[in-house]
């Protein structure tokens, strides 16, 4: 890992708020497929989410089929019945800690990146639990966005209580006399 991904961001700067190297303050970290307009909702967002939200149901549909064709090449190979009902609940298994996972994902930041890692392949196995989460979330919010929102208006208020505390240029000030 990069020092860039070990250092959380917030709001779209660093971890104390900074925009990157930029004096304007926080930007908004941008969220996949809608970039930055989930702070205001322009640019289609609403036709975006709705978008988002039938496309990701579709591919759990189209994601089932394929599930289905492959537990069919499991019965012309008759592996048995217990072989089927493990792959049956695997599957259902994997599929619904995908969901909850992916769904905690949008309302807060993981505790432990490291444990999100080694859960990769389960929520890999258990696709369609994620995008079921991601089609649900997609109808109330872009998903993340309650999450986003709430570090971005946090940075802003933090850079204004910084700015508003600073009265100038301390280098320009002048220095009490010490007096006899």
């Amino acid at each position: 890992m990069s020092d860039d991904e070990q250092t959380p961001r917030t709001a779209g700067g660093t971890a104390d708020g900074r925009a990157d190297g930029t004096t304007g303050g926080p930007r908004p970290e941008e969220i996949r497929f809608f970039g930055t307009t989930w702070v205001d909702h322009t640019g289609h967002y609403a036709l975006r989410r709705a978008g988002l939200a039938v496309g990701s149901l579709a591919a759990a549909v189209a994601a089932c089929f394929v599930l289905r064709f492959a537990f069919q090449g499991l019965q012309i190979a008759e592996t048995g019945g217990l072989v089927n009902g493990l792959v049956i609940v695997m599957f259902a298994v994997c599929s619904a800690i995908a969901c909850r996972k992916t769904w905690e994902g949008f309302q807060r930041r993981p505790d432990d990146p490291a444990r999100e890692d080694s859960l990769r392949s389960l929520k890999a196995i258990g696709f369609i639990g994620s995008l079921l989460a991601y089609s649900a979330r997609c109808l109330t919010e872009a998903p993340g966005e309650k999450l986003r929102r709430a570090e971005y208006e946090t940075a802003l208020v933090r850079y204004e209580k910084r700015r508003g505390s600073r009265t100038g240029n301390p280098a320009a000030r002048k220095k009490p006399k010490r007096g006899k």
